[in-house]
């Protein structure tokens, strides 16, 4: 399984480049473990964010973005300091694409391709 994300600054019209994000996946308890994490290069993006075999299973896992940081960063107020997006593994043999269009009162988040 493979997971990336594009993160898109749709208050502005730009890529969100320096969002921190971390991926985590669902244990049998229900606690949760993180299997990759990253920052949005200059376009927004976040490639292959499962480190090895922890995260390439099937079963919910979730995404965490820092949006609060990125905002602090940019002397922005916003009203979510954090956006979790949570979401099935079917097949761990396919590639996950989960974008973010962000703004500081807003999100919108879709499967990719």
């Amino acid at each position: 399984m493979s997971v990336s994300s594009h993160v898109l600054d749709t208050a502005s019209g730009r890529p969100a480049a320096g969002v921190r994000a971390t991926l985590e996946a669902r244990e049998p308890d229900g606690g949760w473990t993180a299997v990759g994490e990253g920052v949005t290069d200059a376009d927004g993006r976040l490639q292959a964010l499962v480190l090895g075999d922890r995260g390439s299973r099937a079963g919910v896992h979730r995404l965490r973005f820092d949006t609060g940081a990125w905002f602090a960063a940019r002397g922005l107020a916003g009203f979510y300091p954090e956006v979790t997006v949570v979401f099935e593994v079917a097949d761990p043999a396919e590639h996950y694409h989960v974008p973010l269009l962000l703004s500081p009162y807003g999100y919108t988040t879709y499967r990719g391709s």
